[in-house]
């Protein structure tokens, strides 16, 4: 007998508080029934980045309303579900807490099963909930917290080839946006700003491409950016709006030919394992990016592998993700009890060493 999967997700690891409902049955392509995100950028436009604090409280006070609109919009309600699945991490942990307590709430006033999710796995999966893509595939995970290669063969069998060592590529746009005067959150406004730049005017550098391997850095770039602002304004007194275009646009360039050759040298090392069909996939909100997903397509094309990158609706952080995570891990028979812990850190490699190192929390990537 097919069997039919119903699950709301929860997520509210940083600034967006969502819920989402999804369902399949069997092996036919999941089903996205609702997908609601509150976003707090009002909240936090005043700062110049998130406030964990605001965050938090702001978790505290929406989630409730979202879970109930989320199953509204699918027209669902607690009894038709077949789990309720949560982020348990990584990110703020105070929105996190939020996320796992509203979740452990539903779990143990409805029975529902409970699923911890990684809020990593959540975007790494969802090419599979949108494209319905097979294992192994080469997972570029490029978020404003995190970014790294992986080859992702199951729903938690995770081999990470690299990764940044410093600055996430979403980080360096927050800080780029800052540094210009641009609202947040930084990656659609300097996209916006290099729209109307010449990327061949100020040339930044290239971060580690003399080494072999795949890991990558984008702090020392965001530097070469402040400098390169500082000395137009000693000599000018200040920045036109061309000059801000230029910046937003060599900046750019330099984050995407550093993306593009590291993706080349994981889809080497991808290949050697001979896929079947071998693809490539990328998530997370810089994959919003249409200079990154432009070069990357390129890349893909020039050796014979299919590139995909979910919708812009589902780059960034949601529900829906967590939601279909959850349900590949239901499948498998995971089930986490209601000491289910929140936890700031998460890696999804476990085997391999951490490239931010580690702490009391834990390692960090």
């Amino acid at each position: 007998m097919t069997q039919t999967l119903t699950i709301l997700g929860l997520e509210s690891s940083c600034d967006d508080t969502a819920a989402a409902v999804v369902r399949q049955t069997g092996d036919t392509p999941a089903e996205v029934l609702s997908s609601v995100v509150f976003g707090q950028t009002e909240l936090h436009s005043a700062y110049g980045g998130v406030v964990p604090e605001i965050a938090a409280r702001a978790h505290a006070e929406k989630l409730d309303i979202c879970v109930i609109e989320a199953l509204k919009e699918a027209g669902v309600t607690l009894k038709n579900l077949d789990a309720v699945a949560v982020t348990a991490g990584p990110g703020l942990i105070g929105g996190v807490m939020s996320g796992v307590m509203c979740a452990k709430g539903i779990a143990a006033a409805t029975g529902l099963p409970l699923i911890g999710v990684n809020h990593l796995a959540g975007h790494a999966l969802t090419p599979r909930l949108t494209d319905g893509i097979a294992f192994p595939y080469l997972m570029l995970l490029v978020s404003g917290g995190h970014c790294q290669y992986l080859i992702v063969r199951g729903p938690e069998d995770f081999t990470r080839l690299g990764g940044t060592i410093d600055d996430a590529p979403g980080e360096a746009f927050d800080k780029t946006a800052r540094l210009l005067g641009l609202p947040q959150p930084g990656g659609p406004s300097v996209q916006a700003e290099a729209e109307n730049g010449d990327p061949k005017r100020f040339r930044f550098p290239r971060p580690l491409l003399d080494r072999p391997d795949c890991n990558l850095s984008f702090s020392g770039l965001k530097t070469a950016l402040m400098r390169m602002r500082d000395q137009i304004v000693a000599e000018k007194g200040g920045l036109t709006r061309q000059d801000r275009a230029d910046l937003c646009a060599g900046f750019q360039a330099a984050v995407v030919d550093t993306l593009a050759e590291k993706t080349r040298r994981a889809l080497r090392l991808y290949l050697d394992e001979n896929p079947a069909s071998p693809t490539v996939a990328v998530a997370g909100g810089v994959a919003a990016n249409t200079a990154i997903r432009a070069a990357l397509q390129d890349v893909c094309t020039e050796a014979g592998a299919t590139f995909t990158a979910p919708p812009l609706r589902l780059c960034t952080d949601n529900a829906a993700m967590i939601a279909y995570a959850g349900l590949e891990r239901f499948r498998s028979g995971a089930r986490d009890g209601l000491d289910l812990t929140a936890r700031p850190r998460w890696p999804l490699d476990q085997s391999s060493p951490a490239l931010l190192g580690s702490g009391k929390k834990g390692a960090k990537a």
